[in-house]
């Protein structure tokens, strides 16, 4: 049927088709990604055993950010999302930067998974171009992708399902490891909590460098709040969503990173290899690194399916809004935004071409990269100051009546001043600790 003057590309709106358990898996998956598998190790390496309590801090912050989102996207699901709610509370340049700062941050995710898929293909295939694996990749979230909004969320739903599945397993193998006393050949125990140096070994330095990269690990727990423009239920499936973030992050993150360093000595968890091939190595596992492998190709095809579709969403969003080229606000008849994906598509792969075949693409990419560490955190500011915005009515604008909201932020407004405070002291971070630098002043050019 041709287009008619009710009904174009301009005038269409997202078709409402992700179902509940859509919605749960990729709120559940969103916190899931190599940042457990392999970047716990980093923040460890940083804080030593105490890292637990920093992830539950950072996980504080994660809540009340999305919490706020969740109040937002639930009295008003729009495609923008959290870029379209800065823009309302917080002014035009607001929704400009921080929609563009996400969609950049998206973009050079994917990258870094793409790439990283090209390496982990290489422990199966070594003789392989790296090319090929790449291009498998960009077909299957393409496919998704541009096939409609309910086939991204199947494929998530799959995704994530992998990723639970390994996470439940390293849980079970490293309880059993310890309530069991199973002869591993090292030292594991609770007491490797506080044996070697206490805590916090590395002081309050330490514990500052391991939340920047902590935060990080949870970077694309927003996508919920870009998904509830396409809910089926949005103020019934987002709440229920989001109220099981604490449980998921304790169960995923604080749980799993406390079971692994009391299984290994803080100081042999050095990155070398993912701390679960270690758990699962030290239960005579051999094929453990195998299915971790797995594990993590999963893991990254489920960033760069999550972060194209955001991006996606968030630039339609800005388009309809004047905030991005005209072009990127049109849809097809399966209510998809093809000129947004698409493009977003032939950056990519431009960007992992330039990565795979220039020998000095790794400068080029450095300050980038550096980017997503700031625009993650960033990103999540303006969520929080957006929606203080629409509560106090700053800038002259009407606050939000607390009484007419359907889903409202617990201990308010203690947890949102909490979370930005505990943001900023991240900035001031970056400013402190010379390896972090590099982030802050890229994400300000």
């Amino acid at each position: 049927m041709t287009d008619t003057v009710e009904e174009t590309a301009y005038t269409r709106q997202l078709k409402r088709t992700l179902r509940h358990r859509h919605i749960h898996f990729i709120a559940l998956g969103s916190a899931i990604g190599t940042g457990l598998f392999y970047g716990s190790s980093d923040a460890i390496g940083a804080a030593g055993p105490g890292v637990v309590f920093v992830y539950l801090l950072g996980g504080a912050v994660v809540y009340f950010m999305l919490r706020a989102l969740g109040e937002m996207a639930v009295a008003n699901p729009v495609a923008g999302s959290f870029a379209e709610y800065c823009r309302r509370y917080l002014g035009p340049w607001a929704g400009y930067i921080t929609g563009w700062m996400y969609a950049f941050e998206m973009i050079i995710v994917c990258l870094a998974d793409l790439t990283a898929i090209s390496l982990y293909m290489k422990f199966w295939f070594p003789d392989t171009a790296g090319w090929v694996w790449v291009a498998v990749a960009i077909v299957v979230v393409a496919a998704a992708n541009l096939a409609s909004a309910r086939w991204y969320g199947e494929l998530e739903f799959w995704f994530t399902l992998v990723k639970v599945l390994a996470v439940v397993a390293m849980l079970v193998g490293g309880a059993a490891i310890l309530v069991f006393n199973v002869d591993t050949g090292g030292s594991a125990g609770v007491d490797n909590l506080w044996n070697d140096g206490g805590l916090f070994p590395n002081g309050f330095s330490g514990v500052l460098a391991s939340l920047i990269l902590v935060l990080f690990a949870f970077g694309g727990t927003e996508t919920i709040g870009v998904a509830a423009g396409e809910a089926e239920d949005h103020e019934q499936t987002i709440p229920k969503a989001i109220n099981t973030v604490p449980l998921r992050i304790l169960l995923f993150y604080v749980l799993a990173i406390l079971v692994i360093v009391s299984v290994i000595p803080w100081r042999e968890i050095t990155g070398e290899e993912s701390p679960f091939v270690q758990i699962f190595s030290s239960l005579g596992i051999g094929w453990a690194a195998t299915a971790l492998n797995v594990v993590v190709i999963t893991a990254a095809l489920s960033a760069i399916n999550s972060d194209l579709y955001g991006a996606g969403r968030v630039v339609f969003g800005m388009a309809r809004e004047h905030l991005a080229p005209t072009v990127f606000g049109r849809l097809n008849n399966r209510g998809v935004p093809v000129m947004t994906i698409g493009v977003m598509l032939v950056v990519l792969v431009v960007g992992v071409a330039l990565q795979l075949w220039n020998d000095t693409a790794a400068d080029l990419f450095a300050d980038i990269a550096a980017l997503a560490t700031f625009a993650t955190v960033f990103v999540w500011l303006m969520i929080l100051l957006a929606h203080l915005a629409s509560r106090h009515g700053w800038g002259g604008r009407t606050p939000v009546d607390p009484g007419e909201l359907r889903f409202r932020v617990p201990f308010w407004p203690v947890g949102q001043y909490f979370a930005v405070a505990l943001i900023l002291v991240t900035f001031g971070t970056m400013v402190w600790l010379e390896e972090f630098r590099s982030a802050l002043v890229a994400g300000v050019r």
